[in-house]
């Protein structure tokens, strides 16, 4: 039976909410509004905070833009190749550290480290992995007769190694969240369908997928909306610049380059605001998909 929420219970809960309101509206739900609203502001005197126009120069005026169209097709090659992979990976990877294996609590610390690491120190690293004279990536390559490649100086190669590094970077986030979903299955059916005498790969594709669907849902949706706002690797991987010919130029550091370094406010708000309607619709999307697929115990 429902209970019916009263005005006591609804003030209690908002009471209950109070201290993490006290931070997000201002910090967090005011930027977001600010945002929104200067997207429109056509005139603006930023110093005086009057505005002396109102219009849809800015959404006309950034779909002209070249670097904006090359950031959002960035954007997405970086999505779509960071988390397929990623998930698919993390997946393999927990299934193994959920097995009995030696050294067990060794492995999933080793493989949790890159998560909590600094990314300015992942990039310093991989930096020197992908260096096109002494890096470790292109030594390997030498035994397979493959030329060394600028990975990092390439328009070419710059978003593949971005996409490497973010993998990595973020493997141990799935990992652990994955782990999670595999203790809460039931060992009792995968005994069931050894009975019935299922392989190994039935028994993932019959037992594993179904009972972790709730937990990939999850962590696909996470992994997108963090892929659609990636920016700290590419500013730390290329030294400051989207990387050679804005090769690895997204939008985040689209918006990173009106607001901080051209001062273009207006287009800057706009850019934001298309990039949070893009992960809405793709997390509507997910949740629509996911009522169908997800199967919850």
């Amino acid at each position: 039976m429902m209970i019916k929420p009263t005005w006591k219970s609804t003030l209690k809960a908002y009471f209950y909410l109070l201290p993490a309101l006290i931070i997000l509206i201002p910090f967090n739900i005011y930027p977001i509004m600010k945002s929104f609203l200067m997207s429109f502001y056509v005139d603006y005197d930023y110093f005086a905070n009057i505005v002396h126009a109102y219009g849809v120069d800015h959404f006309i005026a950034i779909f002209q833009d070249p670097n904006f169209i090359k950031a959002l097709i960035n954007t997405i090659i970086f999505v779509v190749g960071v988390v397929p992979l990623s998930i698919i990976l993390s997946l393999g990877i927990s299934m193994l550290l959920n097995s009995k294996i030696k050294f067990l609590r060794f492995f999933r610390t080793i493989y949790f480290l890159p998560y909590v690491t600094s990314v300015v120190a992942v990039a310093i690293v991989w930096g020197w992995i992908f260096h096109s004279d002494y890096g470790l990536l292109n030594f390997f390559l030498g035994f397979f007769g493959i030329d060394p490649i600028k990975w990092v100086t390439d328009p070419t190669y710059a978003m593949p190694s971005l996409i490497i590094l973010s993998i990595w970077k973020g493997l141990g986030f799935n990992i652990i969240i994955f782990l999670a979903g595999l203790q809460n299955i039931d060992e009792q059916y995968y005994l069931a369908a050894k009975v019935d005498g299922a392989s190994a790969w039935h028994r993932f594709t019959s037992v594993t997928l179904p009972l972790l669907s709730p937990t990939m849902f999850f962590v696909s949706i996470i992994s997108i909306i963090n892929g659609f706002k990636v920016f700290d690797e590419i500013f730390a991987l290329f030294g400051g610049r989207p990387g050679p010919a804005n090769s690895a130029l997204t939008v985040v550091y689209y918006v990173y380059q009106k607001f901080y370094e051209e001062w273009q406010f207006g287009l800057a708000s706009t850019a934001a605001f298309i990039l949070f309607m893009i992960v809405f619709i793709f997390t509507l999307v997910q949740l629509l998909i996911g009522r169908k697929f997800v199967h919850y115990n």
